[in-house]
């Protein structure tokens, strides 16, 4: 992952495509090897899902990449 000093056109471009797509609550998107996506307010089975559907719609190309959402807690 870049530093978080350096800038990410990468992920600001995900981050103004996701509320095109009607993907809503995404406070921030770093791109390197992997995605980071900052989520407003608790982290439910709902928001959840709707990471997958980025995941899948957005983020990856599933012909040829494989995917996986996890959750850190930042406490």
């Amino acid at each position: 992952m870049p530093k978080p000093e350096i800038l990410d056109p990468q992920g600001k471009a995900v981050q103004g495509a996701l509320p095109r797509l009607g993907f809503t609550g995404v406070t921030d998107v770093r791109q390197g090897k992997r995605f980071e996506l900052e989520i407003e307010g608790e982290v439910t089975d709902e928001v959840l899902a709707q990471v997958e559907k980025m995941a899948e719609t957005l983020l990856s190309n599933p012909v040829i990449e494989n995917y996986s959402v996890t959750v850190e807690d930042q406490q």
